[in-house]
């Protein structure tokens, strides 16, 4: 059996592309390399499916080669290379004492298929020389995610040593299996001195069975003897699919076990829409990540924030509900926004989440076509809470694939108008207008006021305090706000989860009621409530209330939580005094405008966990820590008043 060897391309008389150019090809992104790995390979997975009812499975695996299968790495890699590592910097790779690779799977997918010399490629079945060997072929599935190749590039980018093995396995039309095994390796072009003179050199190397005119790849049992020899996952026998194995990748200065995590999170940021089960169908695809065969989870988008709204405006998309987009000069149907607007807690932005330009708010509309993978988040008008966020999908209308296909770049993350000719630009640039029309619309911000107001629209509120945040005090024309320690404490919150307003929390004294501030000291007037003489305070119940309001997400909802003590001992009764707020428009409102909600009590919890829902509650004080849970009202400031009172025992 022969040895693999490499073959590096000369330049012929014709010309041919040298490999800086076929490099360059995807331009300057603003993606980083692994980011564009997930979206460009996943891509080509996707469009490469065998069944619409089966998912694809997409893998990626770090590793790095261990000492059972590093000598054959580097002899069977090492074979005819080119000495210059300039030229040729894999021998460089090679020679390290420790070898890392990134391995890209597909399973349910062709696998790379069809002639393996680019002449003989007539007909549609030509994905072997598609990826292997020529470079800018248009697109060959219907909505599929690619357009002309380039993303290929992604994987030479990624290895510092521009090198890649190709493990494959495709049934030919016979229906038979064939596994297929090569390597390439795309670096710059050089001149090289040989005996016979100087000569120049495209920079593209292939690595496999040169006995003929042209490098072909490993077959059959020789595919898989050298695929064992190097440690590399086996296919099972009716298993079709391809492994691109990056040799050396660039993990941008992260450790390993980083990296995958990344990568993790990088496939749920990006590729959300196939990790859903939607119209009772499962997934489409199925995701791995691991790092020397430990697993680094996939966050799931339906339970992580900030990715679960996306995940519902999606499904806003695909219902009743959602919106059809269209320009009516020329008349087109564009395609299908949903839209969603809640309470968002503050957020901790990953890397992956700083990588599409979300950071602590949500102010997005995710940009698909039919083919259902992310281009980009695009991000609209800030909402006027600092706790407020929106998150939108739009799907691109069937018919019109091919125009937003042709706005994109070779990384296909953007929507560029300027690339096309009219009427097709203006397909581009109304699909934005009718997006930021639906935004303002949601936000309130064509200053309409709603039905059952009198001075100021609920929608609109929040903009007279669009300079409180949880923790400012004072600001603007707020006059009833007073600093910490004062008679009455308020603080600014976030929105209801159906893309409220801000709200507020009042601190409450006098009344049936009595309490203190946020800072747990009692600020009653001396001897307010003392016995005799003022000299001996009673032990008449009171509210000491922990900390600010905060927001809680609890499965769909989100709920407004204030924790809460009962320092005074013996049985007590606690209930919950809500009201709505208009800054300017008459102060507090507990009988709402018919039709209108209000805030509503879930229950009170003990330190437990136990929710107890009656209202009133009796409870034993003492040091114990409750929380008061709230379901707020939306577009309002809810306020929250704990009233109680001592319990006459028999």
């Amino acid at each position: 059996m022969m040895e693999p060897t490499w073959y590096s391309q000369p330049y012929p008389p014709e010309g041919a592309s040298a490999a800086e150019g076929i490099r360059n090809q995807l331009g300057r992104p603003e993606l980083d390399l692994l980011t564009i790995l997930v979206r460009e390979s996943a891509q080509n997975s996707w469009d490469a499916r065998t069944s619409s009812s089966r998912p694809v499975d997409f893998g990626l695996d770090l590793w790095t080669v261990g000492p059972a299968h590093s000598a054959a790495w580097r002899t069977l890699l090492g074979n005819g290379a080119p000495t210059n590592t300039d030229h040729f910097p894999l021998r460089e790779s090679l020679r390290r004492g420790v070898i890392r690779v990134l391995a890209v799977s597909d399973r349910g997918t062709r696998g790379l298929g069809g002639p393996t010399r680019a002449n003989d490629a007539i007909g549609p079945d030509r994905d072997f020389v598609s990826f292997i060997r020529n470079i800018g072929e248009p697109r060959d599935t219907a909505l599929g995610g690619g357009t002309y190749g380039f993303g290929k590039g992604i994987f030479y980018l990624l290895s510092q040593a521009g090198s890649v093995l190709v493990h494959s396995r495709w049934r030919t039309p016979t229906g038979s299996y064939e596994t297929r095994l090569i390597g390439c390796a795309l670096w710059k072009s050089y001149v090289a001195t040989e005996a016979d003179g100087s000569r120049r050199y495209t920079g593209r190397h292939w690595w496999g069975d040169t006995s003929g005119d042209v490098v072909e790849p490993l077959t059959g049992r020789a595919a898989d003897a050298a695929a064992q020899r190097l440690g590399l996952r086996p296919f099972a026998d009716d298993e079709t699919g391809t492994t691109v194995i990056v040799i050396d990748p660039n993990l941008d200065e992260l450790e390993p076990p980083d990296a995958a995590d990344y990568l993790a999170d990088t496939i749920a940021w990006h590729l959300w829409p196939k990790m859903i089960s939607t119209d009772g169908k499962p997934p489409a695809m199925r995701f791995s990540v691991t790092c020397d065969g430990i697993p680094h989870p996939v966050p799931d988008p339906r339970s992580t924030r900030p990715l679960n709204m996306f995940v519902a405006a999606y499904e806003d998309m695909k219902s009743p509900d959602g919106r059809d987009l269209a320009c009516m000069r020329p008349k087109k149907h564009l395609g299908r926004l949903g839209l969603v607007k809640r309470i968002v807690p503050p957020l901790q932005p990953s890397r992956a989440q700083e990588m599409v330009n979300m950071e602590s708010l949500v102010h997005h509309v995710c940009l698909m076509r039919p083919a259902e993978l992310v281009v980009t988040y695009r991000p609209g008008p800030k909402p006027p809470s600092a706790h407020q966020g929106y998150a939108g999908v739009f799907r691109a209308d069937e018919s019109m694939d091919e125009v937003y296909a042709r706005a994109e770049p070779p990384t296909h993350d953007a929507w560029n108008r300027h690339s096309l000719e009219r009427p097709e630009s203006t397909y581009v640039h109304t699909t934005f207008s009718r997006i930021d029309e639906a935004l303002n619309g949601l936000l309130s911000l064509d200053g309409d006021a709603r039905p059952g107001t009198s001075n100021i629209a609920l929608g609109a509120a929040s903009s007279f305090f669009s300079g409180l945040v949880g923790g400012a005090w004072g600001i603007g024309g707020a006059t009833d706000y007073s600093k910490p320690g004062s008679t009455m404490t308020r603080s600014t919150m976030d929105d209801s989860e159906q893309a409220g307003r801000r709200t507020t929390r009042n601190v409450r004294v006098g009344g049936q009621s009595s309490g203190s501030t946020t800072d747990g000291r009692d600020h009653r007037s001396p001897g307010a409530f003392a016995g005799e003489a003022g000299t001996v305070p009673s032990r008449r119940p009171r509210v000491q209330y922990v900390g600010d309001p905060y927001y809680e997400d609890r499965g769909e909802a989100t709920v407004l939580i204030q924790e809460f003590r009962l320092p005074v001992p013996g049985p007590q009764r606690v209930r919950i005094d809500l009201a709505v707020t208009l800054p300017g428009a008459g102060g507090r409102e507990t009988d709402p405008p018919i039709g209108a909600v209000m805030p509503v009590l879930v229950g009170w919890q003990d330190e437990t966990g136990r929710l107890h829902i009656d209202d009133p509650c009796f409870v034993e004080g003492g040091e114990s820590l409750w929380r008061a849970v709230v379901q707020p009202a939306p577009d309002t400031m809810t306020e929250i008043g704990i009233k109680v009172e001592a319990v006459r025992e028999p």
